[in-house]
């Protein structure tokens, strides 16, 4: 039984990490294990910003988006030596486990660190892009998709009144799966995604079509890793000669109070690893498959790449 153990945040901010982290800390205690909090990720580490943490100090934050132990980039931490200076750091700390809550590229720095220095890691797939291997949910997805669907609802109004074409550009530069869940909620016409590709000429004349005949308004949600929403739109514009507006989204998909499912799928999450880490598990990843909580093994979670359900696929065409 590990007596203390760390928690971290890394890679790019999603809601419910606070939730998860909360869930982590209270387990711990509950199981009478000193737990760590480690400020802005693994520079915060490698810099030894951390502290002990209390019930209290995650006292007043499910509600809260982002995290708040923060994140950033950490060049020195893709390196052996500076994986080496961490693991040192946290044997000094009297640290015995670190559990982390981030996406692919984080947990990929948590494999080496245990590889490489032999301490017990546990993760949670962090990341709005639902792109871990293994899991069919990760922390922050649902409330992203809700945040695309809310603006999808809000520009299509704008788009009938004015019988316009909207192109809204999402995050995902590999995984498509956050504009494809959305752009099928919010009744997108067409959703452009990494996974697939597209006649953009054949949309074209698709779409002339449709607006000789009376349509007033249609939505084409483009994941960035396609291309450049703005580029998109132009060429749309252009070809189609119908009014053609662009929406880039940007970080405010990140942001905002997570939803019910993001803040008990992350809470639970952050128990079952708490436990796990605290009983000496290692190299493992937790997510959920069919609705029930699995466990993944960490290896396999960051060399594997996660596919786009070819359900989703289908639907879109069906739908659209």
């Amino acid at each position: 039984m590990l007596k203390s153990i760390a928690v971290i945040t890394s890679g790019g901010d999603s809601p419910g990490m606070n939730a998860a982290a909360r869930a982590v800390v209270r387990t711990a205690l509950y199981e009478g294990v000193k737990v760590w909090g480690i400020n802005d990720g693994y520079k915060g580490l490698l810099e030894e910003n951390m502290f002990e943490m209390k019930s209290q100090s995650v006292s007043d934050i499910i509600q809260r988006g982002g995290t708040f132990l923060g994140t950033a980039r950490c060049p020195e931490f893709e390196t052996p030596e500076g994986r080496k200076k961490a693991y040192d750091i946290l044997v000094k700390k009297g640290i015995q486990g670190l559990l982390i809550i981030g996406g692919d590229g984080s947990l990929r720095g948590a494999q080496k660190l245990s590889a490489e220095q032999g301490i017990p890691i546990v993760g949670l797939p962090g990341t709005i892009d639902n792109d871990v291997w293994g899991t069919d949910y990760t922390i922050g997805s649902d409330t992203a998709a809700n945040t695309i669907v809310e603006a999808i609802n809000k520009l299509r109004d704008t788009a009938s009144a004015h019988s316009r074409i909207i192109v809204i550009e999402v995050m995902g530069r590999k995984s498509g799966w956050l504009a494809m869940v959305a752009g099928i909620s919010g009744g997108a016409e067409y959703i452009l995604v990494p996974e697939e590709t597209y006649d953009l000429d054949a949309i074209c004349d698709n779409l002339r079509t449709r607006y000789a005949r009376g349509k007033r308004s249609s939505i084409i949600v483009v994941a960035e890793g396609v291309g450049s929403g703005t580029a998109i739109g132009k060429i749309i514009g252009d070809k189609t000669g119908i009014d053609t507006r662009i929406s880039v989204l940007g970080h405010i998909q990140r942001g905002g109070s997570p939803s019910v499912e993001d803040r008990l799928k992350a809470s639970r999450l952050g128990e079952k690893a708490a436990l796990a880490l605290i009983s000496g598990l290692s190299n493992i990843v937790f997510g959920f498959q069919k609705g029930k909580i699995v466990s993944i093994d960490l290896h396999d979670a960051v060399t594997n790449i996660k596919s786009l359900d070819p359900d989703y696929l289908r639907l879109a065409k069906i739908l659209s």
